[in-house]
């Protein structure tokens, strides 16, 4: 199976082609319908809780069928906790949907911290004979979003605390492996968020797997604007899927559309909006507007949630004007930085890691979240972006292409603005990260800005021992300090009370002295699908990562498993991101290594680079079950005979008067192209062709100007 991505679908570089899992699916002519049970638990008015289970059959017998459908459901352990049946008739090539409800005493809640997820299995019978079965995961939590309090997470108010994202990582582009879904979100959770929004289409299934077991909470965001019957119908997909995960909170159903600020804009919202309410009414339906949110009809009034994208100046005003409505942040900041750079140069394509680079639209990653955190009523956040991404390079040009909004590179190594959103969101323990790094060679006396970024009350630095000054901490803008550059240690002691409960140090390094290669987990199932990120750095001899080193790296690989993917985060960066060589950026780089198919022992990946220490690391494969699959089938020989086209001409055509018709034969088999072509225009070609006409015709024939370039 092929895609023919030549025409321009997608947004930026957001990727092409079947990217994502396909799966072939054999069922029984009586089955639940893709997608079809629906069993999202509520808290009912009494305080109890319940799952209303709805399971959608289709029949395609002969004549109507009566049939049994029951469900379990079975917490984390795998014990049942209740059950429930009913029985339901299916007209011939028709649709029914069993409906009942399970009553649950006591459940474990789901929660960002505590993401309890419980499981249903639904099991359709006929005469105690099994015809189909469907196993679903879901958890019991509730949201609640007020206009005054902001949002409610199990009656818990909650920040949310998000990124945007859009889909590729390095190395491999849109085509993520499950588990790289997995590390995204830990890298996520690890800065103290609690929230994503995709950005701007529907996400991968196994991402919201991910998000359901890790927990944190997403918005799904629908990719095409419109109320005609194709867009409602990829709008219901998205919701059908998705619609147990726990990790949902919110539809979100454009992305700054032009007619957001108009009646059209309010229609089509408010037609969206009913189409997700016959599918959902437990989650509200938000957008994300960028512009026009004050105009006197406006999508903005059609959504359950009003979204704005950079217009902070709107916040008090919209709540004036719509006091009852629950808003939010849907997309800010776009400050953009290059990871471990700290001096801007436009030309090299260089920014600074300041948090100082600010496009015209945004504010700073500091100031943004300042005007989020102030308004109580502004329930969350959603910084553009998480992870930098192909495309967008603004406000750089080529050779950049790639952008720099992310609070991490394209890789997943941290900039600074991932300290500054650690110290700003995580306030469970001492939050303590010094920037940038201390080597300056060549600057020496020179005053280098420090920022330290904390979530204490005040910093008091040091280089060498000596100290250098205090200041108290403000935990928006963090604090700076400007240091003439000596060689050695400069850190930071952060303070609460006078008390000390932090150190974090930079230390001038040696020259590079080797590789160093870490892997993200220690294992690695065998099963041909799981992959994971080496991270690759440069260090000297005492271990220590030397952030000025730019140095090619060769790789090698040993065991169950290959390399699919190489970066090192650099926008301006353009070797292949396949093969075995890449250079470091900074000191770091990436290597994306994927199991084998029925894989099983030592995976060693090696590393070399002139004058460097070899580097190399083991990591373990474990057996196991190879996931479902169709046996790979070879195209068969294809032949078209007759193929008729009449000559291009400017005139109209008369109807009497029968046309001289081209024809020729195309035939397909593994063979090669002829050097030359014959008057029928027979034709052989390799797969690798990918059956473009336009690439099989000879130049030669003098009726090329005619048939060239028609797709087969």
């Amino acid at each position: 199976m092929q895609v023919d991505a030549n025409a321009m679908e997608g947004w930026w570089y957001e990727g092409a082609g079947m990217y994502r899992h396909t799966w072939l699916v054999k069922r029984n002519p009586l089955h639940i319908a893709t997608d079809g049970v629906f069993a999202n638990p509520v808290k009912n008015a009494d305080g109890s809780w319940s799952i209303p289970v709805e399971t959608t059959l289709y029949g395609m017998e002969q004549k109507p069928s009566t049939v049994q459908v029951e469900s379990t459901l079975i917490d984390p352990e795998g014990k049942p906790v209740v059950s429930g049946h009913i029985e339901a008739t299916i007209q011939p090539l028709g649709e029914s949907v069993a409906k009942f409800t399970l009553p649950v005493s006591s459940p474990r809640l789901w929660s960002v911290d505590q993401p309890t997820l419980y499981t249903v299995r639904t099991v359709v019978k006929r005469d105690g004979v099994v015809l189909d079965e469907l196993t679903i995961h879901n958890g019991f939590r509730t949201i609640r979003f007020d206009p005054d309090k902001g949002f409610f997470l199990n009656d818990k108010p909650v920040k949310l605390l998000g990124t945007a994202n859009h889909q590729d990582h390095a190395g491999v582009g849109v085509a993520v492996p499950d588990s790289l879904w997995e590390f995204r979100v830990r890298r996520l959770k690890e800065m103290g968020s609690n929230a994503y929004r995709c950005a701007h289409n529907a996400p991968a299934a196994e991402f919201l797997d991910a998000t359901d077991r890790l927990g944190l909470m997403e918005i799904d965001e629908n990719r095409n604007f419109g109320s005609s019957p194709e867009h409602l119908r990829q709008l219901d997909w998205m919701i059908r899927r998705d619609r147990n995960h726990p990790s949902v909170i919110m539809w979100s159903v454009f992305n700054e559309e032009p007619s957001q600020g108009s009646e059209m804009g309010y229609q089509l919202v408010r037609r969206m909006s009913a189409s997700v309410k016959e599918l959902d009414t437990t989650r509200p339906v938000t957008a994300a507007q960028s512009n026009s949110d004050l105009n006197p009809v406006n999508a903005s009034q059609a959504a359950d949630v009003a979204g704005f994208n950079y217009v902070y100046r709107d916040f008090d005003e919209y709540r004036r004007v719509n006091p009852s409505k629950p808003m939010f942040s849907s997309e800010d900041t776009s400050s953009v930085m290059t990871r471990d750079q700290y001096t801007t140069d436009r030309k090299a394509m260089l920014l600074d890691s300041y948090d100082d680079q600010v496009l015209p639209w945004g504010l700073s990653h500091r100031d943004a979240w300042k005007q989020v955190d102030e308004r109580p009523f502004i329930f969350g956040t959603m910084v553009w972006t998480g992870f930098d991404y192909r495309g967008e390079p603004q406000p750089l040009s080529w050779p950049a292409a790639g952008s720099s909004f992310g609070i991490m590179d394209l890789c997943g190594f941290p900039k600074a603005a991932y300290w500054i959103h650690q110290a700003q969101w995580i306030t469970d323990r001492p939050i303590l990260h010094v920037i940038p790094h201390w080597n300056w060679a060549g600057s020496e006396g020179k005053p280098i800005k420090i920022m330290v970024a904390t979530n204490a009350e005040s910093v008091a630095l040091f280089l060498n021992g000596n100290h250098i000054a205090e200041k108290p901490v403000d935990r928006y803008e963090m604090v700076t300090f400007d240091v003439p550059y000596t060689t050695g240690t400069l850190e930071a002691r952060a303070l609460n009370g006078g008390k000390e409960v932090a150190r974090f140090d930079v230390e001038t390094t040696g020259v590079p002295s080797a590789i160093r290669l870490t892997p993200d987990r220690k294992s690695m199932a065998g099963d041909g699908n799981d992959a994971q990120p080496f991270t690759v750095e440069v260090v000297d001899a005492r271990g220590r990562v030397v952030p000025t080193a730019d140095v090619p790296v060769t790789f090698s690989l040993s065991g169950p498993g290959a390399i699919i993917g190489l970066n090192n985060g650099d926008p301006t960066n353009h070797e292949p991101e396949k093969g075995t060589q890449h250079s470091t950026y900074h000191g770091s780089a990436q290597v994306i290594v994927q199991s084998e198919l029925a894989g099983q022992g030592k995976l060693t990946l090696h590393a070399t680079s002139p004058r460097l220490s070899a580097g190399d690391v083991s990591v373990d494969v474990i057996a196991t079950a190879a996931p479902p699959a169709v046996t790979e089938i070879t195209n068969p020989p294809l032949t078209l005979t007759d193929w008729r086209r009449s000559p291009i001409s400017m005139d109209r055509p008369d109807l009497k008067v029968q046309e001289a018709h081209h024809a020729w034969t195309l035939t397909r088999t593994p063979a090669v192209l002829p050097s030359r072509c014959t008057r029928r225009r027979t034709r052989r070609h390799s797969r690798t062709d990918r059956l473009r006409v336009n690439r099989l015709l000879c130049q030669r024939c003098p009726n090329f100007a005619a048939w060239k370039g028609i797709p087969l």
